[in-house]
């Protein structure tokens, strides 16, 4: 007989009561089931209490799937099938970690404070590799880089390696590289074909070179949060061993949106302890089946809702789930609480044209209410409009403003609706991301116009002195500061000072001489030309939109398109300073959260979001489906667009509104526009074809289709102005021959370029200051001191500008105010 004492602690097993016994008995009888199981439907009860084994629980919009996550962890500690800190439950966002915790401690009281493991896939991976840090060449303290360091230092190695960063720019770099990461890529892993898409072939040898400079500096960026804890599982089996053994539940919520790197971490934490490693590859192999059997692991989600494949989801990770986990149990959620029954019908008789699904069809037990409508308008003003006096009405007849969304496929749509909100004096707020006119790109645009406009604005000309980047620093504004606060004049007559002495080096000197001259340029264009083509020719001679042309971010082509939006919304006004006046008003409307206001945002925003009211605007062939996704992926980009268009519709509780304009301006160009493929996909019998309540436009001409300029409302009483004139002048000439797209020869704006060679006379040789007319206090031969150019006399007084012999720098043309008689 073993000596009992003997026994080491480890070999003693976890006491858990036998299944059906009488203290498992009598723990079910104590456990509150009333308070998270009596409110469940049949399917969510089904996937609560399902505890052993794989569960795919297929959640369609509105079904309840955090409620179900919440009730199966509740049921699980009530159960004593495992300690708080042995259920590992991840999510997307820290949001959704956030509610999870507070359902918890609704139904569970302070049991929610022990759960360690409840959290974002990267604050769990982050927690592991603090843990063991120094197995990945790390330090427990290492530091997690933002988005500025790490292009700062990729920077840094572009450079190193004598790397064009103009041609290869640091930020397109840092996407490629979290693109592998988020792959579950390594640098030896890159494909050389993939790597040499960057840096003629350099790219996998510079991402090598980036993690040996992090593992340098103890730090590790987003990506490597999971990386390097694949990395940590993968080479020391018996770390992974260790979470294997603690984590005897897994919960993962919107599974669909998962990427090949959180697919491999999770398939690693999910294999029973002692199983083989998955072997490395750049994404999940059809080959790789389990071995032994798999742990308790639930995931929850909706392939009919993934929508993120742009930034790495893949879609297939739940399609394969079964194909993973041999024996899974599905359970589909399709009773929706959120939805009327026409709703609900038109939309899953729309995602049943994708081919891949897993499939399941939303229902309802609430009535069917009003149909899904379809409102065709001449363009997208109309269409603003009538949306605008559909919320009228609604606000009329007693729904809230917070109760009503408006959802858009692209950025650039959103204009429009500002634009006429703050017309009707409808309160609004944009979800997701800056209105429409705080949007980087559009203040930079504006701040060039506000500088022609008024030269004495100062905070416009300092934000795009720099901008682009021209060798115009920091200490350069600072110098011009000095001057002007010395001089008590504004900023850009500080810099036509400036240029014509020797204060600053050469090269700074001649960019700001180059932007002074240009300013002037277009303050004499602005005097004979459109207002809206003026606006193009800055942005192109400015070099802006170059700038933005020769960004590989992913967000390059969606701030051109703005830019393009911005001056076209300029073709409502007379003149810049009737423009610039508008955007005043619209910036100064600021509404405070609590606010009852119209929500504005893009579909990708809306997902997990639900509304009274959804307007969404703009369903035409091009813009949805977008171009873009067709042409770079194909079926696969379709089906996610119809996932997007699936999303937007359910978002509704009672009204779903579609709309298509038959003219929108795309690149700079009217078109004539298809509606979408989508609307033919959508039940008749679920759908009401409506007429617009905007009214129509008054024709137009050309291949514009209606134009601002025929739109007498928004010109006021006058029509004889010479602005005005001009616009139709412009309009008549054919300005709708323009192409699309950026290729060469053409502007970004749409129309040929050759136009805007013929451009009115440019001032030739250099631009000389004009004395600000006062007399300076030196006279000819005053000894002074200068803090750069050190002790000189004075030779040649023209106003307030001296020339003076320095003893050591020579001759040099210097400001009054730089220096000090001795």
């Amino acid at each position: 007989m073993s000596d009992a004492r003997k026994m080491p602690a480890n070999d003693l097993p976890a006491y858990q009561p036998a299944a059906g016994g009488i203290g498992a008995r009598a723990r079910a009888a104590a456990a509150p089931a009333a308070q998270y199981l009596s409110g469940l439907n049949p399917e969510q009860r089904d996937a609560v209490e399902t505890l052993d084994g794989p569960v795919l629980v297929l959640a369609g919009a509105g079904t309840g799937k955090t409620k179900v996550l919440t009730s199966r962890i509740a049921h699980i500690l009530s159960m004593g099938r495992a300690r708080p800190g042995e259920i590992l439950s991840v999510t997307f966002t820290n949001k959704a970690a956030r509610e999870m915790k507070h359902r918890l401690g609704i139904m569970l009281g302070q049991a929610v404070e022990g759960m360690p493991w409840l959290g974002t896939f990267h604050s769990i991976g982050g927690r592991i590799l603090r843990t063991h840090a120094e197995l990945v060449q790390l330090k427990s303290n290492f530091t997690v880089l933002d988005t500025d360091d790490q292009i700062r230092l990729l920077k840094q190695l572009l450079q190193a390696d004598n790397i064009d960063d103009k041609r290869w720019p640091a930020r397109m770099l840092a996407n490629l590289i979290d693109g592998w990461k988020n792959r579950g890529l390594t640098p030896s892993q890159v494909p050389s074909g993939e790597a040499a898409v960057f840096g003629n072939g350099k790219g996998g040898k510079l991402y090598a070179a980036y993690q040996d400079r992090l593992k340098t500096l103890n730090a590790a960026d987003f990506g490597d949060l999971l990386l390097e804890c694949i990395r940590l599982f993968r080479e020391h089996p018996d770390v992974l061993k260790q979470y294997q053994q603690r984590f005897k539940y897994i919960l993962v919520d919107e599974y669909q949106d998962t990427n090949v790197a959180q697919y491999l971490w999770l398939r690693l934490l999910s294999q029973a302890p002692g199983q083989r490693v998955l072997p490395e590859a750049d994404a999940p192999s059809a080959d790789n089946k389990p071995t032994a059997p798999l742990k308790n692991i639930c995931c929850v989600g909706d392939d009919d809702q993934s929508i993120y494949g742009w930034r790495g989801a893949e879609v297939d990770n739940i399609l394969r789930f079964e194909h993973d986990f041999p024996g899974a149990k599905v359970v589909r959620l399709e009773r929706n609480y959120r939805s009327t029954g026409h709703i609900l019908a038109a939309a899953s008789h729309l995602i049943a044209h994708n081919e891949g699904r897993l499939g399941k069809t939303l229902r309802t037990e609430d009535v069917d209410g009003e149909k899904v409508t379809v409102t065709g308008s001449w363009d997208s003003e109309e269409e603003a409009r009538a949306i605008g006096e559909e919320i009228e009405q609604l606000q009329h007849e007693g729904n809230k403003l917070n109760d009503i969304a408006i959802l858009v496929r692209a950025s650039f749509q959103m204009r429009e609706f500002e634009d006429r909100f703050v017309t009707l004096g409808l309160p609004y707020r944009v979800i997701g991301g800056p209105r429409f006119y705080e949007r980087a790109e559009i203040r930079d645009a504006l701040a060039y116009l506000r500088v022609i406009n008024s030269p004495a604005d100062d905070l416009a000309f300092e934000r795009i002195v720099n901008v682009p980047k021209r060798g115009l620093g920091d200490a350069t504004v600072q110098m011009l500061h000095d001057h002007a606060r010395r001089r008590r004049i504004p900023l850009s007559e500080a810099a036509r000072q400036v240029v014509e002495t020797d204060e600053m080096k050469p090269k700074a000197r001649g960019s700001l001489r180059d932007l002074m001259m240009s300013f002037e340029r277009w303050r004499k264009q602005s005097e004979v030309m459109p207002h809206t083509e003026l606006a193009e020719v800055v942005l192109d001679e400015s070099g802006y939109t170059d700038m933005w042309q020769k960004d590989r971010s992913a967000d390059a082509a969606g701030r051109l398109e703005n830019l393009k939006e911005l001056v076209r919304s300029m073709e409502e006004f007379e003149n810049l300073q009737g423009f610039l006046e508008h955007i005043s008003l619209v910036m100064d409307r600021e509404g405070g959260a609590d606010e009852d206001a119209v929500s504005v945002m893009t579909l990708h925003s809306a997902k997990g979001l639900e509304f009274d009211n959804v307007f969404l605007p703009g369903w035409e062939e091009g813009l949805f489906p977008h171009q873009r996704a067709l042409d770079d992926q194909g079926r696969a980009g379709l089906e996610e667009e119809r996932r997007l268009a699936h999303v937007g519709i359910t978002r509704a509780r009672r009204r779903a509104k579609l709309y298509f304009a038959t003219n929108r301006r795309i690149h700079g160009t009217w078109n004539t526009t298809m509606p979408s493929r989508f609307l033919d996909e959508l039940p008749a019998a679920n759908v009401e074809i409506t007429e617009s309540k905007g009214g129509s436009g008054w024709g137009g001409a050309g291949g514009y289709g209606a134009s601002r300029f025929d739109n007498v409302e928004s010109f006021g009483s006058s029509y004889s102005t010479p602005g005005w004139q001009r616009a139709q002048a412009n309009r008549s000439r054919g300005g709708g021959q323009g192409g699309s797209g950026f290729s060469e020869g053409q502007s970004p704006f749409g129309g040929s370029s050759s136009s805007r060679n013929k451009r009115p006379m440019t001032i030739e040789g250099e631009l000389i200051a004009k004395s600000t007319g006062t007399e300076s206090d030196f006279t000819l031969q005053d000894r002074v001191f200068h803090q750069k150019f050190g002790y000189g006399s004075v030779t040649k007084i023209d106003g307030n500008k001296l020339t003076i012999v320095f003893e050591k720098a020579g001759e040099k043309k210097v400001v009054d105010s730089f220096v000090e008689r001795v």
